[in-house]
């Protein structure tokens, strides 16, 4: 394992940053979520305090803002910004995290043993080549880890740390962002663009080493409410008409070989029933539909609600609601018209000894939103892999990686701001 560029705590943060419990929540009414968010928020506060920065705010929110002043003569530069969210995805517990540092990773099956049958198997995890001789950190087979996005979190405190105690490092003047419930698609839904006052930003919440996402998914939910007919099943002949089979049998003429999670890939769209409401009188089911293409949502859209009106058709006596709702579009259509933003990612990713790789996001991130807000926010790695599962691992190596582009992407910045 090489010695990084830049030597910064972020590792070490992130140790510390994981024991906090910020599992968010889809089935809360508050903001944030869970309390434990906030938790994290009001220490990432003191923290950015305690390293001397004296423009910190934590809004009623939660949402954590701070400034890094410019080096001398560099105020001019444009503001960037750096985001990060804090909560971790309700689809597994982050509560009690113990983490293990597998050092000197030799290419052998990771073993966690809070659960015998918990196995990263190196042959499952092709990524996990690249990291001979790294140390690799997991969770303890029980709970998730966390990086998606304590990682972020801690790469991002690990360059400020860094940038403040070394100002012969020219740049602007820069702008810090973390924020809550990223995970349940509320992660914008109280960010003041104004307020963080940056001509453009990046999400330290991607993947594997080197990639650069600057599309996403363009996405809408739908959610089809079946009504039907119930009384009492011993007289029900000629009467009762279930709404429970009537969505059953909208789902069966779901396509099987395509337009799915579990049958596309790369640039393909799906459709995703996800959540199933299910009572004789009434039956909600909920659906995402995806695509990188906005237009195609529509034609998705329509073939949901013409399967929904066959079903119902099926029924006699039933009927079907259909309701779409607006989720988020593709950044790209944002940031074709910025490509210095991009531009000067993969500059830095360069300079860090990095290929970039500008992979395309088989979903969504608060840049999403954000560009579409006026904030230009493409989407760069952080190092984590098999998020929202127990699987969960990260390397050390990749996230003092993650560190050096930001620092390399401050310095790109500044040498060419005109």
């Amino acid at each position: 394992m090489s010695s990084p560029r830049y030597a910064t705590s972020c590792v070490e943060r992130f140790l510390e940053y994981v024991k906090i419990d910020t599992q968010s929540s889809e089935d809360s009414d508050s903001f944030p979520s869970t309390p434990g968010q906030l938790v994290l928020l009001q220490r990432l506060h003191d923290e950015l305090m305690t390293l001397g920065l004296d423009d910190v705010s934590m809004d009623g929110h939660g949402y954590v803002f701070a400034t890094v002043p410019a080096t001398s003569g560099k105020q001019n530069v444009p503001v960037i910004g750096f985001l990060a969210h804090v909560d971790t995805s309700p689809e597994m517990s982050g509560q009690g995290v113990k983490t293990i540092v597998h050092e000197n990773y030799n290419g052998q099956d990771l073993r966690l043993p809070d659960d015998p049958s918990a196995v990263i198997r190196f042959r499952e995890n092709p990524h996990l080549a690249g990291q001979i001789g790294n140390d690799i950190i997991t969770a303890s087979g029980t709970t998730l880890l966390g990086a998606d996005n304590k990682a972020g979190v801690a790469e991002i405190m690990g360059a400020v740390e860094y940038l403040l105690s070394h100002p012969e490092i020219a740049h602007g003047p820069l702008r810090i962002g973390f924020t809550p419930d990223e995970e349940v698609g509320n992660g914008t839904a109280h960010f003041d663009v104004g307020k963080f006052g940056a001509y453009c930003a990046y999400t330290m919440d991607g993947e594997t080493l080197g990639e650069l996402q600057v599309e996403t998914f363009s996405a809408d939910s739908i959610t089809a409410t079946f009504h039907g007919f119930n009384t009492h099943p011993g007289f029900a002949k000629g009467k009762m008409v279930n709404a429970i089979k009537v969505a059953a049998d909208f789902l069966g003429r779901l396509p099987k070989d395509g337009l799915s999670p579990e049958s596309t890939e790369g640039f393909e769209g799906f459709v995703h029933p996800y959540v199933m409401d299910a009572a004789v009188e009434r039956t909600s089911v909920k659906l995402l539909v995806r695509d990188f293409n906005t237009s195609e949502l529509k034609e998705m859209e329509q073939l949901v609600e013409q399967l929904a009106q066959q079903a119902v058709a099926a029924y006699p006596g039933a009927n079907v609601e259909i309701n779409i709702e607006k989720s988020y579009r593709n950044m790209k259509q944002v940031l074709e018209q910025y490509p210095e933003v991009v531009e000067n990612a993969c500059e830095a990713f360069r300079r860090a000894g990095l290929q970039p790789r500008i992979e395309p996001i088989r979903g969504g991130t608060d840049g999403s939103r954000l560009s579409f807000m006026g904030l230009p926010t493409p989407n760069i790695f952080a190092g984590e892999h098999n998020f929202h599962s127990r699987f969960e691992w990260i390397s050390t190596s990749d996230m003092r990686k993650a560190v050096e582009v930001i620092i390399e992407l401050c310095r790109v910045w500044e040498e060419r701001a005109v």
